[in-house]
């Protein structure tokens, strides 16, 4: 049986990544404040989860160099270590080439209570190979159908699903890049390959709108970040994180751990406007 998306509106109209603000900022001094309050509430929520015997799948999707890997580090920063893993998928290996191609991703998926975390993931299928002529349209379909069965047999089963996707324009990609080259002890990690994507950044914009219309769903909706500032974007990754477990453990009947008093900083704080205000999501 077929499953097929749930946007009723042909994917090519809604150019979801268009409607960011890529201009969104915030300052140093609310980030810090923010930061600090949301790590340790984010902590009390992997408690609430392991105890609830949810597991939690965060998928980190973005452009390179849009900064998926500091977001990570710093969501992580203040985590129980034997709660979570770390997942930076790469190309598959020759054994898991041989297998049904979703295997290499079900096989490390966290146990109720855990939290997995997958530095990119089973959407490189629909994106880099579409970009650069591995699939043809046929097989597109197929993995977009086998990606939404995937993840709602998931949703169906105690696992929660958080899907970020990092947007920069391609001019902000290349400011970066050049300044990563420019330093010697960042330069090595710019490689030819991340110039040859820069050239078909539109082909790739393209595919990425695509591949949020057609995988957005209830059980599974992708959280669209604006990542020109980092600290905006380290700050709407945290609060979709924190929103998103909250909402799992009253869905599946599990006890919600009170907020935390608001200290002086955080008073002080909550009188500006931060990316709470302002989320721009793909529902």
């Amino acid at each position: 049986m077929r499953h097929t998306t749930c946007c009723p509106r042909p994917w090519w109209t809604l150019r979801m990544l268009e409607a960011l603000d890529l201009a969104a900022k915030l300052s140093k001094a609310r980030y810090t404040a923010q930061k600090s309050r949301l790590q340790r509430r984010l902590h009390r929520l992997q408690r609430a989860c392991w105890e609830g015997k949810l597991a939690t799948v965060v998928l980190f999707e973005g452009w390179d160099a849009a900064g998926k890997g500091t977001a990570i580090a710093k969501l992580t920063q203040r985590l129980e270590p034997r709660g979570y893993s770390l997942h930076a998928t790469r190309r598959p290996r020759t054994s898991e080439s041989h297998m049904p191609w979703l295997w290499r991703f079900w096989c490390k998926l966290p146990n109720w209570g855990e939290i997995g975390i997958f530095d990119r993931s089973w959407y490189g299928r629909v994106l880099v190979e579409r970009v650069e002529g591995l699939a043809d349209k046929r097989r597109l379909e197929q993995d977009y159908d086998d990606i939404v069965c995937f993840e709602r047999t998931l949703a169906d089963d105690r696992y929660l699903i958080v899907k970020f996707f990092l947007h920069i324009s391609k001019d902000e990609q290349e400011q970066r890049f050049r300044k990563l080259e420019e330093d010697q002890s960042s330069s090595w990690r710019v490689e030819p390959e991340d110039w040859e994507r820069h050239a078909k950044y539109d082909e790739y914009h393209a595919a990425i709108e695509q591949m949020l219309a057609q995988t957005e769903g209830e059980w599974a909706p992708w959280t669209l970040v604006e990542a020109t500032d980092r600290r905006w974007a380290r700050i709407k990754i945290f609060e979709t994180m924190i929103r998103a477990m909250e909402e799992g453990l009253v869905r599946f009947g599990c006890e919600v751990p009170a907020e935390e008093p608001e200290t002086e900083t955080d008073d002080a704080d909550a009188t500006g406007a931060g990316p709470g205000s302002t989320t721009t999501r793909a529902d």
